[in-house]
């Protein structure tokens, strides 16, 4: 079997994903073969992945292909994560569903809808204030509902919200490993205090709930409770902001969409999804092969990384009509922006009330928004996104 090796696109260049010309980039690598091996600077040779048959398959199978070897990029050769094992990401079933189970509630579909109203109320404040000032950087501004959330969940004081923020922005888009390595450090020591507080006086929030999990009759370890806290609160926080911040900037760009929305022609809830697929902020997931498998026509041996890039799969023309057309009732949008199987994204209910939210009060408030410089995107393939979007928003 032959093996492909990409040399002259390097898929884990951040750069590489805000260039003009990226769908013509991963069309044709996608026409040259659905699996291609490439050489990466910090993580060795990996299988990038690019069809959405070959990413179902690979998110779907996870006795094949094992999340505690890590899930995403940038760990570095033969690193394994120090949460194998321990945190949802990191882990496969039946362990994965251990973990997950505490926190289920506080995501669920029920939960968003109880939190609906709230979410709403919030959404509509961070546009009125946006309006009252004239001039705002989006990407900070929305960045406010998810934080909030999030804090709210967890019961986070108020005198330590901004921080939580500060680290989260680190710990995800960190350049290098050891910065986001050292963004994980500073949240931990706080996540830890609240776990001990929480486990000695329990409440309803989830810090609480987890910190007084019992799984076989035994409490979670507190490490595992602090480990797994820490990937949801920099995942709640960070994924809402990316992708309501690019679905934004792809509305203002195309204003026929912005059109569409704000006349009702086109319905959020589809619309929600379709900005979902085409933002997919999250470009990639990584697995590791824990058997000998073949992928697409390639021998993938046991331990070999496997990253199936979201954003190339959610684009294959196989997989969906017209993939590079926004089409805002797409129907059916089996779109992989959210995951798919047993990682299907824990938190997909919670977000999407949150971005419904916020592009609902952007469209009822503002007639227009006119961008004021140009969009600077952030240097990340886990979360790619916008460090600024300056704009005027014009009221209606």
């Amino acid at each position: 079997m032959t093996i492909t090796t990409t040399t002259r696109v390097d898929l884990t260049d951040p750069s590489l994903w805000a260039r003009p010309d990226i769908a013509d980039i991963v069309d044709g690598l996608r026409a040259e073969g659905a699996v291609h091996r490439m050489e990466t600077a910090d993580d060795g040779p990996v299988w990038s992945v690019l069809s959405y048959e070959l990413a179902s398959e690979v998110l779907k199978d996870t006795a094949t292909y094992s999340s505690e070897g890590g899930s995403l990029l940038g760990a570095g050769v033969g690193v394994t994560p120090a949460g194998a094992g321990r945190m949802m990401a990191l882990s496969d079933p039946p362990r994965h569903r251990e973990l997950r189970t505490p926190a289920v509630p506080f995501f669920s579909p029920s939960g968003a809808r109880n939190a609906s109203r709230s979410i709403t109320e919030l959404a509509g404040e961070i546009f009125d204030k946006a309006m009252e000032l004239g001039e705002v950087d989006l990407s900070d501004a929305v960045s406010a509902l998810p934080l909030a959330v999030m804090c709210d969940l967890l019961d986070v004081p108020a005198k330590d919200r901004d921080m939580v923020v500060r680290v989260c922005d680190q710990a995800f888009l960190g350049r290098t490993a050891e910065e986001r390595r050292a963004g994980h450090q500073q949240l931990i020591p706080f996540l830890l205090h609240q776990v001990m507080m929480r486990r000695a006086k329990p409440g309803d929030d989830l810090i609480s709930k987890m910190a007084t999990y019992r799984v076989g009759g035994r409490l979670l370890p507190v490490e595992d409770v602090v480990l797994n806290l820490d990937n949801i609160v920099v995942g709640g926080v960070q994924t809402v902001r990316h992708t309501a911040a690019m679905g934004l900037l792809t509305l203002v760009q195309n204003p026929e969409l912005w059109r569409q929305l704000q006349s009702g022609e086109a319905e959020m809830g589809p619309a929600l999804d379709e900005l979902l697929r085409w933002t997919s902020v999250g470009l990639h997931t990584l697995r590791t092969a824990s058997r000998d498998v073949e992928l697409g026509g390639h021998q993938v041996r046991e331990g070999d990384r496997v990253v199936v890039w979201t954003w190339a799969a959610n684009r294959d023309p196989a997989a969906f009509d017209r993939p590079h057309e926004i089409i805002l009732n797409r129907s059916p949008n089996r779109h992989l922006a959210l995951g798919l199987g047993a990682h299907y994204c824990i938190g997909a209910p919670l977000a999407k009330a949150e971005l419904s939210a916020l592009f609902s009060a952007a469209l009822e408030r503002a007639a227009e928004i006119v961008p004021t410089g140009p969009p600077v995107y952030n240097r990340s393939i886990i979360n790619f996104g916008l460090d600024h979007f300056p704009v005027r928003l014009l009221p209606r």
